[in-house]
């Protein structure tokens, strides 16, 4: 006879499972291993600490995988997320973004031709308080949507309207830097050899103003004036031979620009006008008739570090694609274990009380 109970296939409730679990947990704390692998492996995984807890993931690399819409809309997006994901102050963020991403970047000379140098690129918006981040990698895809084009301002300005389109930000920022070449003559010995200089581009957009600067390293020798007429007076007092102290010095200047795309300021242009103030630039080919040269060049121009923010100001007040300025100088001694140094400003742009402290450590060129 068979007796049928109804109980035997009825599913267990949460209650009863949970009660079983737990039972079976407290089982596989006591039991051996060979216990456990005869009832069923699994239960290994129910003992704290069992490796066997963590789950079997595959090692190779999909290279077949590819990526459609869906699993592209199921990625986590955390810079996009709302406001209460925010960490800290809930405050705006004046410059967010990307520092010295690089590429090859063709730039127009003055004498009509185009060069590509390796470009070193910093972009930043601005991040209204209520909004968690930015997709950082929009910048670099915008800047590589006008990579092939030969730069100008005006391209930078249309790359700084994409991404501002892109990102939806009010203000944003470009900087590019690169080492531009200029071929220089000897001062007598008939050679040339290239001279590079550091130069910087920047547009600037803030609330809906827009503003375009241009930075320039100029390296150049200062003789020390006091330090010649020393060696001039134990010449003429006593017969000494004596040499004054020169260096190697910098000046970093950043200027604003007034001028149109018709009567624009070329880097060579600028170049010239700190040449012009300055003519003690250092050489780039030099035989003995040079050297000779450089250094009459040098006692006709012995200079002290005001003397060279002054030099450089009237220079850059003299024209008129000029706006305000900012003349930043070093004379990196050879006399003292210190460097002289003087900042020159005019105008408000780029007046400020405090100074950052490695200022003057990032004006040193080591050739």
């Amino acid at each position: 006879m068979n007796v049928y109970t109804p109980d035997i296939d009825k599913l267990p409730n949460r209650d009863e499972a949970a009660t079983a679990l737990a039972t079976l947990r407290a089982w596989a704390q006591t039991a051996s291993a060979a216990e456990i692998e005869t009832l069923d492996p699994s239960v290994a995984r129910l003992l704290p600490g069992d490796p066997s807890d963590y789950p079997s993931l595959a090692r190779a690399y999909p290279e077949e995988f590819s990526v459609d819409a869906a699993y592209k809309d199921s990625l986590p997006d955390l810079q996009n997320g709302p406001s209460s994901l925010i960490r800290g102050a809930k405050a705006q963020i004046q410059h967010v973004g990307i520092s010295n991403f690089r590429l090859p970047i063709r730039f127009h000379t003055r004498d009509n031709g185009d060069v590509t140098l390796e470009t070193s690129v910093t972009g930043s918006v601005s991040l209204e308080a209520e909004k968690k981040g930015i997709n950082m990698s929009r910048i670099m895809r915008t800047f590589y949507g006008h990579a092939d084009e030969t730069f100008s301002f005006e391209v930078i300005e249309r790359t700084l309207d994409a991404y501002k389109s892109d990102l939806e930000s009010f203000d944003a920022r470009i900087q590019m830097r690169f080492s531009f070449p200029m071929k220089v003559e000897s001062l007598r010995s008939g050679l040339s050899g290239y001279q590079y200089y550091d130069i910087a581009l920047e547009v600037v957009d803030v609330n809906g103003q827009r503003r375009k600067f241009m930075h320039l390293d100029y390296v150049y020798s200062s003789t020390c004036p006091c330090s010649l007429e020393l060696s001039e007076h134990a010449r003429q007092f006593r017969g000494q031979l004596a040499t004054p102290h020169s260096q190697r010095s910098v000046a970093r200047v950043s200027v604003e620009l007034t001028c149109g795309a018709d009567d624009c300021l070329w880097f060579e242009d600028l170049v010239e006008l700190c040449r012009e103030a300055i003519p003690t630039e250092t050489q780039v080919m030099v035989k003995r008739e040079d050297e000779q040269a450089f250094a009459e060049l040098n006692a006709a121009n012995p200079i002290f570090v005001e003397d060279a923010a002054r030099s450089f100001c009237l220079a850059l007040q003299r024209d008129d694609r000029i706006g305000d300025f900012r003349v930043v100088a070093s004379h990196q001694e050879s006399l003292h274990s210190h460097d002289a140094v003087s900042v020159l400003t005019e105008g408000p742009t780029f007046a400020s009380d405090s100074l950052d402290p490695r200022l003057f450590q990032t004006l040193f060129h080591v050739g």
